[in-house]
């Protein structure tokens, strides 16, 4: 599994919210929690499996901290979840 952006990443610019799965899975629920809260995300893929889920973030996010919460369900039917976290700086 891999993120984009990388765990514990700083970054200038968040183009995209991507998380690299080694098993397909049906990402069920995704969030993206920010330094003013929660921001909505436009998912790319419906819940069909995937081993690559894409989600775009809001355009100019500001300078702070973020957090992205995901859960979904793996090939064989168990419940998943995971997080990682990034930083946008100027």
């Amino acid at each position: 599994e891999a993120t984009m952006p990388a765990n514990g990443a700083t970054i200038e610019i968040v183009e995209a919210i991507e998380i690299r799965f080694d098993d397909p899975m049906r990402v069920t629920a995704v969030t993206l929690t920010g330094p003013d809260g929660q921001l909505a995300i436009t998912r790319e893929i419906g819940l069909d499996p995937v081993t690559e889920f894409r989600a775009t973030p809001p355009e100019n996010m500001p300078v702070g901290a973020y957090t992205v919460d995901w859960r979904g369900l793996s090939s064989d039917g168990h419940p998943m979840l995971g997080t990682f976290e990034f930083t946008v700086a100027n």
